[in-house]
Protein backbone atom coordinates (compact mmCIF):
# COMPACT_ATOMS: atom_id res chain seq x y z
CA UNK A 1 0.00 0.00 0.00
CA UNK A 2 3.27 2.08 0.40
CA UNK A 3 3.51 3.13 -3.36
CA UNK A 4 0.35 5.03 -3.26
CA UNK A 5 -0.53 6.53 0.49
CA UNK A 6 3.13 7.69 0.61
CA UNK A 7 3.15 9.63 -2.80
CA UNK A 8 -0.73 10.45 -1.62
CA UNK A 9 0.64 12.17 1.63
CA UNK A 10 3.74 13.76 0.50
CA UNK A 11 2.07 15.26 -2.57
CA UNK A 12 -1.00 16.68 -0.55
CA UNK A 13 1.34 18.45 1.92
CA UNK A 14 3.54 19.27 -0.65
CA UNK A 15 0.32 21.46 -2.17
CA UNK A 16 -0.15 23.29 1.18
CA UNK A 17 3.40 24.79 1.52
CA UNK A 18 5.83 26.15 0.00
CA UNK A 19 8.85 26.29 2.37
CA UNK A 20 9.90 22.43 1.77
CA UNK A 21 13.16 21.22 0.73
CA UNK A 22 14.63 20.00 -2.30
CA UNK A 23 14.60 16.34 -1.39
CA UNK A 24 12.65 16.47 2.16
CA UNK A 25 9.48 17.70 0.81
CA UNK A 26 8.48 16.86 4.67
CA UNK A 27 11.33 18.62 6.56
CA UNK A 28 10.63 20.23 9.81
CA UNK A 29 6.92 18.46 10.09
CA UNK A 30 5.80 16.56 13.05
CA UNK A 31 4.28 13.37 12.22
CA UNK A 32 1.78 10.56 14.38
CA UNK A 33 1.46 7.55 12.80
CA UNK A 34 -1.42 6.39 14.63
CA UNK A 35 -1.45 1.72 14.99
CA UNK A 36 2.33 2.17 13.05
CA UNK A 37 2.81 -1.93 13.22
CA UNK A 38 6.07 -2.98 12.84
CA UNK A 39 6.90 1.11 10.83
CA UNK A 40 5.91 -0.28 7.40
CA UNK A 41 4.52 3.81 7.00
CA UNK A 42 6.62 5.17 9.85
CA UNK A 43 9.91 5.24 8.28
CA UNK A 44 9.19 6.07 4.58
CA UNK A 45 7.50 9.28 5.97
CA UNK A 46 10.96 10.20 8.21
CA UNK A 47 13.31 9.54 5.06
CA UNK A 48 10.79 12.45 3.19
CA UNK A 49 12.80 14.68 6.31
CA UNK A 50 9.40 14.49 8.82
CA UNK A 51 10.24 13.73 12.43
CA UNK A 52 7.86 10.52 13.22
CA UNK A 53 6.58 9.56 16.24
CA UNK A 54 4.99 6.10 15.86
CA UNK A 55 2.44 4.60 18.27
CA UNK A 56 0.76 1.08 18.56
CA UNK A 57 -0.99 -0.44 21.30
CA UNK A 58 1.07 -3.82 20.99
CA UNK A 59 4.54 -4.22 22.52
CA UNK A 60 5.84 -6.98 19.91
CA UNK A 61 5.10 -4.36 17.31
CA UNK A 62 7.04 -1.59 18.34
CA UNK A 63 9.81 -3.95 19.08
CA UNK A 64 10.02 -5.13 15.60
CA UNK A 65 9.74 -1.68 15.08
CA UNK A 66 12.76 -0.94 16.47
CA UNK A 67 14.52 -3.32 15.46
CA UNK A 68 14.01 -2.84 11.79
CA UNK A 69 15.13 1.08 12.19
CA UNK A 70 18.16 -0.06 13.73
CA UNK A 71 19.07 -0.90 10.33
CA UNK A 72 19.04 2.66 8.98
CA UNK A 73 21.28 4.64 11.23
CA UNK A 74 19.78 7.80 9.41
CA UNK A 75 16.39 7.22 10.95
CA UNK A 76 17.50 7.06 14.55
CA UNK A 77 16.94 10.94 15.55
CA UNK A 78 13.71 11.25 13.19
CA UNK A 79 11.56 8.08 14.48
CA UNK A 80 10.46 7.53 18.33
CA UNK A 81 8.24 4.59 18.92
CA UNK A 82 5.91 4.25 21.86
CA UNK A 83 4.02 1.39 22.94
CA UNK A 84 0.66 3.29 23.74
CA UNK A 85 -3.10 4.06 22.41
CA UNK A 86 -3.86 7.52 20.53
CA UNK A 87 -5.63 8.19 24.05
CA UNK A 88 -2.41 8.00 26.16
CA UNK A 89 -1.16 10.56 23.54
CA UNK A 90 -4.13 13.06 24.14
CA UNK A 91 -3.88 12.55 27.79
CA UNK A 92 -0.37 13.75 28.39
CA UNK A 93 -1.05 16.64 26.08
CA UNK A 94 2.15 17.58 26.03
CA UNK A 95 2.76 17.67 22.11
CA UNK A 96 1.02 18.85 19.22
CA UNK A 97 1.56 17.45 15.59
CA UNK A 98 1.09 19.01 11.57
CA UNK A 99 -0.19 15.41 10.42
CA UNK A 100 -1.73 12.28 11.82
CA UNK A 101 -1.71 9.47 9.66
CA UNK A 102 -4.52 6.58 10.72
CA UNK A 103 -3.55 4.12 7.76
CA UNK A 104 -5.99 0.69 7.97
CA UNK A 105 -6.63 1.27 11.67
CA UNK A 106 -10.18 2.85 11.97
CA UNK A 107 -11.74 0.08 11.23
CA UNK A 108 -10.41 -1.45 14.77
CA UNK A 109 -12.16 0.78 16.63
CA UNK A 110 -14.81 0.47 18.54
CA UNK A 111 -15.49 4.21 19.30
CA UNK A 112 -14.75 6.31 16.00
CA UNK A 113 -16.34 9.34 17.28
CA UNK A 114 -14.33 9.44 19.88
CA UNK A 115 -11.34 8.34 18.19
CA UNK A 116 -11.76 11.37 15.97
CA UNK A 117 -12.09 13.91 18.77
CA UNK A 118 -8.90 12.44 19.54
CA UNK A 119 -7.17 13.15 16.25
CA UNK A 120 -8.39 16.70 17.01
CA UNK A 121 -6.93 17.17 20.44
CA UNK A 122 -3.44 16.28 19.12
CA UNK A 123 -3.24 18.17 15.68
CA UNK A 124 -2.19 21.69 15.19
CA UNK A 125 -4.69 23.95 13.87
CA UNK A 126 -5.03 23.75 10.00
CA UNK A 127 -3.30 20.14 10.86
CA UNK A 128 -3.72 17.45 8.15
CA UNK A 129 -5.54 14.09 8.57
CA UNK A 130 -4.73 10.79 6.79
CA UNK A 131 -6.63 8.41 6.71
CA UNK A 132 -7.20 4.59 4.92
CA UNK A 133 -9.88 2.30 5.67
CA UNK A 134 -12.84 0.20 4.56
CA UNK A 135 -16.06 0.84 3.29
CA UNK A 136 -18.77 -0.63 5.38
CA UNK A 137 -20.03 -2.70 1.91
CA UNK A 138 -21.12 -5.77 0.58
CA UNK A 139 -18.19 -5.77 -1.58
CA UNK A 140 -15.67 -4.69 1.13
CA UNK A 141 -16.86 -8.20 3.41
CA UNK A 142 -16.38 -10.07 0.20
CA UNK A 143 -13.29 -8.63 -0.41
CA UNK A 144 -12.20 -7.26 2.79
CA UNK A 145 -13.15 -10.38 4.62
CA UNK A 146 -13.88 -13.48 2.96
CA UNK A 147 -10.95 -13.10 -0.15
CA UNK A 148 -8.04 -11.12 1.97
CA UNK A 149 -8.57 -13.43 5.45
CA UNK A 150 -10.14 -16.63 3.99
CA UNK A 151 -8.92 -17.49 0.98
CA UNK A 152 -6.17 -15.53 0.11
CA UNK A 153 -4.47 -15.13 3.43
CA UNK A 154 -3.05 -11.63 2.95
CA UNK A 155 -4.01 -11.25 6.50
CA UNK A 156 -5.19 -13.64 9.57
CA UNK A 157 -8.51 -15.35 9.84
CA UNK A 158 -10.61 -12.34 12.56
CA UNK A 159 -8.60 -9.40 11.51
CA UNK A 160 -11.53 -7.78 10.45
CA UNK A 161 -15.12 -7.37 12.45
CA UNK A 162 -17.68 -5.50 8.89
CA UNK A 163 -19.89 -4.15 11.60
CA UNK A 164 -16.83 -1.92 12.57
CA UNK A 165 -16.10 -0.60 8.99
CA UNK A 166 -17.31 2.92 8.27
CA UNK A 167 -18.74 4.44 5.08
CA UNK A 168 -17.32 7.06 3.57
CA UNK A 169 -20.20 9.62 4.09
CA UNK A 170 -20.36 8.53 7.70
CA UNK A 171 -16.87 9.26 8.21
CA UNK A 172 -16.98 12.30 7.18
CA UNK A 173 -19.77 13.61 9.12
CA UNK A 174 -18.22 12.47 11.90
CA UNK A 175 -14.84 14.86 10.99
CA UNK A 176 -16.98 17.45 9.99
CA UNK A 177 -18.62 17.58 13.27
CA UNK A 178 -15.48 17.57 15.08
CA UNK A 179 -13.91 20.21 13.72
CA UNK A 180 -12.38 19.03 10.08
CA UNK A 181 -12.80 19.96 6.65
CA UNK A 182 -12.54 16.91 4.48
CA UNK A 183 -10.50 18.07 1.44
CA UNK A 184 -10.32 14.50 -0.48
CA UNK A 185 -11.91 10.94 -0.91
CA UNK A 186 -10.78 8.69 -3.35
CA UNK A 187 -11.11 4.83 -3.47
CA UNK A 188 -7.90 2.22 -4.05
CA UNK A 189 -8.12 -0.96 -4.96
CA UNK A 190 -5.45 -3.79 -4.54
CA UNK A 191 -4.56 -6.39 -7.06
CA UNK A 192 -3.86 -9.87 -5.85
CA UNK A 193 -1.84 -10.96 -8.98
CA UNK A 194 0.46 -8.27 -8.63
CA UNK A 195 0.46 -7.74 -5.15
CA UNK A 196 -0.24 -4.01 -6.29
CA UNK A 197 -2.03 -0.85 -5.05
CA UNK A 198 -3.80 1.58 -7.24
CA UNK A 199 -6.71 4.84 -7.19
CA UNK A 200 -10.12 3.84 -8.47
CA UNK A 201 -13.08 6.18 -8.73
CA UNK A 202 -14.38 3.50 -6.55
CA UNK A 203 -14.69 3.58 -3.00
CA UNK A 204 -16.92 0.58 -2.64
CA UNK A 205 -14.15 -1.74 -1.27
CA UNK A 206 -11.14 0.75 0.28
CA UNK A 207 -11.01 4.31 0.53
CA UNK A 208 -8.60 7.23 1.71
CA UNK A 209 -9.25 10.64 2.88
CA UNK A 210 -7.42 13.80 3.64
CA UNK A 211 -8.75 16.22 5.79
CA UNK A 212 -7.57 19.47 7.66
CA UNK A 213 -8.12 20.65 11.32
CA UNK A 214 -9.67 24.25 11.83
CA UNK A 215 -8.08 26.76 12.37
CA UNK A 216 -8.32 28.27 15.85
CA UNK A 217 -10.94 31.28 14.57
CA UNK A 218 -12.76 28.73 12.78
CA UNK A 219 -12.90 26.82 15.98
CA UNK A 220 -14.28 29.37 17.94
CA UNK A 221 -16.78 30.50 15.42
CA UNK A 222 -18.10 26.97 15.36
CA UNK A 223 -18.29 26.98 19.51
CA UNK A 224 -20.38 30.47 19.28
CA UNK A 225 -22.57 28.64 16.40
CA UNK A 226 -23.40 25.83 18.68
CA UNK A 227 -23.89 27.92 21.58
CA UNK A 228 -26.47 30.11 19.95
CA UNK A 229 -27.99 27.13 18.89
CA UNK A 230 -28.21 25.09 22.48
CA UNK A 231 -29.46 28.74 23.84
CA UNK A 232 -32.01 28.95 20.72
CA UNK A 233 -33.36 25.55 21.89
CA UNK A 234 -33.40 26.18 25.80
CA UNK A 235 -35.86 29.00 24.64
CA UNK A 236 -38.42 27.20 22.49
CA UNK A 237 -38.10 24.86 25.51
CA UNK A 238 -38.93 27.01 28.08
CA UNK A 239 -41.60 29.57 25.40
CA UNK A 240 -43.79 26.24 25.21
Amino acid sequence: MNDIRVPFIRDTILNLRNDHELGSPLFSMKILDVGCGGGLLTEPLARLGASVTGIDPLEDNIQTAELHKSYDPALTKRIQYRACTLEDIVEEGSEKFDIVVASEVVEHVADVEKFIKCFGEVLKPEGSLFITTLNKTQLSYVFGIIVAEKLLGIVPVGTHDWEKFISPEELERLLESNGFSVKVVKGMLYNPLFGSWSWTGNTSINYALHAIKSSMQEQLDLKEASMEHQQAETNIRTAS
